[in-house]
């Protein structure tokens, strides 16, 4: 096990050492993705140490307000609440984790640019679970999304999960992405935003003073 990953580019983790700590510059942007069921919540709320915007959570206090009216009905409050609540996140600056579903491009692209304009840059982590392990998670959670739901999840993960595996330069507005198998992220055991570390400068040389020649007699000028 690696101790600590700063990501920078794309890593794919499958078949690596994992690391225990990834580490993003400070006030960056990571947005979180994966299958449902693959575990993306409780990763977050085991190892970051920042802010999370997780959709999950917008769920569960409107489940809390009406609990006995049926999710599909409440489902378009719940994502404006959750999409309002992640505005206002960013807007307010600051390192920031979010959950993304991964079925929705245009949130991504719009996290890219919001973040570019303040500075700051956006990174993706793909928690990689399979099909079956994230139908696993779904029933160990209690909470199952339909087939149709299910397959549009899948067709959207594979593009998702190309990021980070495929040649070539990331997508304008990302700055890195990290494929990383869910055996590795049980291991894990922090998100981090830390300032970049600081590089020495280089030290120079003291400047060389030449030595007075000995055994020079200085000049005298004669009088008149």
């Amino acid at each position: 096990m690696h101790p600590l990953l700063r990501p920078h580019a794309r890593h794919d983790l499958t078949d690596r050492p994992a690391p225990a700590r990834l580490a993003y510059p400070a006030d960056d942007v990571l947005v979180v993705s994966g299958l449902p069921g693959s575990g993306k919540s409780t990763l977050m709320r085991r190892c970051a140490r920042v802010r999370v915007i997780d959709s999950q959570h917008t769920r569960a206090a409107f489940a809390r307000a009406l609990p006995r009216v049926p999710y599909a009905l409440y489902r378009p409050l719940v994502r404006i609440a959750h999409y309002r609540g992640l505005r206002a996140a960013v807007r307010a600056g600051g390192p920031l984790v979010v959950h993304d579903c991964g079925t929705l491009p245009w949130v991504r692209r719009a996290l890219a640019r919001a973040t570019a304009r303040q500075g700051r840059r956006l990174h993706l982590l793909l928690l990689d679970a399979s099909p079956a392990e994230a139908a696993d998670g779904q029933l160990r959670r209690g909470r199952r999304v339909s087939r149709y739901a299910f397959a549009r999840h899948r067709r959207a993960w594979g593009a998702l999960r190309a990021l980070a595996t495929a040649d070539g330069p990331l997508p304008p507005g990302l700055a890195s992405a990290v494929l990383l198998p869910r055996e590795a992220a049980a291991r894990l055991r922090a998100i981090e935003f830390t300032p970049a570390p600081q590089v020495p400068a280089p030290q120079l040389p003291a400047p060389q003073v030449p030595a007075p020649r000995l055994g020079a007699a200085p000049r005298v000028a004669a009088n008149g």
